[in-house]
């Protein structure tokens, strides 16, 4: 793709004997929102170290900006911004000088570090702030402060991982709205997230990994498409109430799956299928018709056991 700011084919990641990125191919075209799901240890960290420029692949090749990263990782780095899993804060400056210092880093003036600072704050939401202790703020602010501050070399690349872990409702949709700002600025963006519909909110593309290997792409509504169905059927029964099995269920849904607090019934049309059930004398103790998500695809490509 003549467009794509990120290119690899065959990209491989080793420490020792293990594989952690096992040969995927990539390509992420200028001003998309690509991201990266996977279970833990799926390989995902790996590729984003690599594409950020701070591990080496390998094997295979990868091209960031149209340039090497195994050559041109500092030209690279000057024009991308990274916002880490974990906030890296100055704790000792203010909110303001967090901006300013990470900005000289970058070449820029102390009158054009200021500017930028003036921006990223009303950016961010966080102009009331400027001059306050980085410490008290909310995990949100901080959050939001971080992104900011990923911005002051105006990237065209925008690495984020996990950009809202362990925030509250309202502040991972205000970071949403942040980050679709950024979109509609022409910022290219790879994202990492254990939140589905994060996913389904931000991304225009994604790639579903597991065990070091990419199994599914596409966008959330054409993976929904190819690997679920339309709707979902959850049947809830009392712990000690007798529950059909899949071979029962199989005529009224495309996909039975039997988890142990419910019954899944994989259906076009969720309503017609929960009558069918309750016509096979079925009897749940409570239902729900829901539509078919991003979750679904995740878990039916690599599984509910949890990985550590």
């Amino acid at each position: 793709m003549s467009d794509a700011l990120v290119q690899a084919r065959g990209l491989t990641k080793r420490f020792g004997d293990l594989a952690a990125v096992r040969g995927i191919d990539l390509d992420v075209p200028r001003g998309e929102v690509f991201g990266f799901l996977g279970p833990n240890g799926a390989g995902k960290s790996s590729a984003m170290r690599m594409i950020a420029c701070v591990s080496p692949r390998s094997a295979g090749s990868l091209q960031v900006l149209g340039m090497d990263p195994d050559v041109d990782g500092p030209a690279i780095r000057a024009r991308i911004g990274v916002v880490p899993q974990l906030d890296n804060l100055d704790v000792e400056l203010t909110v303001r000088q967090n901006l300013e210092v990470y900005g000289r880093y970058f070449g820029l003036s102390r009158a054009q570090v200021r500017a930028k600072a003036a921006e990223l704050l009303e950016f961010a939401q966080l102009t009331e702030r400027a001059g306050d202790a980085v410490e008290p703020l909310s995990g949100g602010m901080k959050r939001r402060l971080t992104i900011a501050r990923s911005l002051v070399n105006e990237p065209e690349l925008l690495l984020l991982d996990e950009p809202t872990t362990g925030l509250d409702p309202q502040a991972r949709h205000l970071l949403w709205d942040r980050l679709y700002r950024l979109k509609q600025r022409g910022v290219t963006q790879l994202i990492t997230t254990h939140y589905m519909d994060e996913a389904e909110q931000l991304c225009d593309r994604l790639v579903v990994m597991d065990g070091g290997l990419i199994v599914a792409e596409g966008s959330p509504s054409d993976l929904i498409e190819r690997y679920s169905t339309r709707e979902v059927v959850e049947l809830r029964f009392a712990p000690d109430a007798p529950r059909p099995d899949a071979d029962e269920l199989a005529a009224v849904a495309d996909r039975v799956e039997q988890l142990p607090d419910r019954t899944l019934l994989y259906a076009a049309d969720g309503e017609a299928a929960l009558r069918a059930a309750h016509l096979a004398g079925v009897r749940p103790q409570g239902s729900l018709v829901r539509r078919s998500s991003l979750e679904d695809v995740f878990l039916r490509l690599t599984g509910r056991s949890l990985v550590d």
